[in-house]
């Protein structure tokens, strides 16, 4: 009888059989990752000031919220790009941050967003995701969708990401 392929990119020890040793480390547990990102988080002032919060935190992904208020609006009373903007590149930091090892904290090194639409109201929830993990650079990617007042979402913009994993100094 074959064994099934692996996932792709898990490496399968020799003799074709994956490990179901439940004495092998597991790597960090959910609620010791959102600890650790909302340590950090905490320490956005920019965040703090704009009302952003932290929803939640996944081995790879991050999703955060910012609602609607004079703070986060553009001349024409709708959401500022930089205020979107801030939000994605947060979201995709905080996804790297979840594969950076204990001790070590992430900067951005450049991103590329797409603004899809504009609103007013409701809320935004930016979504970041880990593209590719590496030890120098992370790859991460974040949409924005807006959560208007009556529930309809919609897609606001679309943000890709590099960043750079550099040692905690606080």
């Amino acid at each position: 009888m074959n064994a099934a392929a692996p996932p792709q990119g898990e490496k399968v020890p020799s003799g074709g059989q994956r490990s179901t040793r439940s004495d092998e480390p597991a790597g960090p547990q959910p609620h010791e990752l959102f600890e650790r990102v909302r340590l950090s988080f905490e320490r956005q002032g920019l965040m703090r000031h704009l009302g952003a919060t932290l929803l939640r935190v996944e081995p790879g992904r991050c999703e955060l919220a910012l609602p609607y208020s004079e703070r986060v609006t553009q001349q024409q009373g709708g959401f500022h790009g930089g205020a979107i903007g801030a939000l994605a590149d947060i979201a995709g930091g905080y996804a790297a941050l979840t594969m950076a090892p204990e001790g070590m904290e992430v900067v951005s090194v450049e991103y590329k967003i797409n603004f899809l639409a504009a609103f007013k109201d409701g809320e935004l929830r930016a979504v970041g995701r880990v593209l590719k993990g590496g030890r120098r650079l992370i790859v991460t990617s974040a949409e924005v969708q807006h959560v208007a007042p009556d529930g309809t979402v919609s897609p606001c913009a679309v943000l890709q990401q590099t960043v750079m994993p550099v040692p905690q100094t606080y």
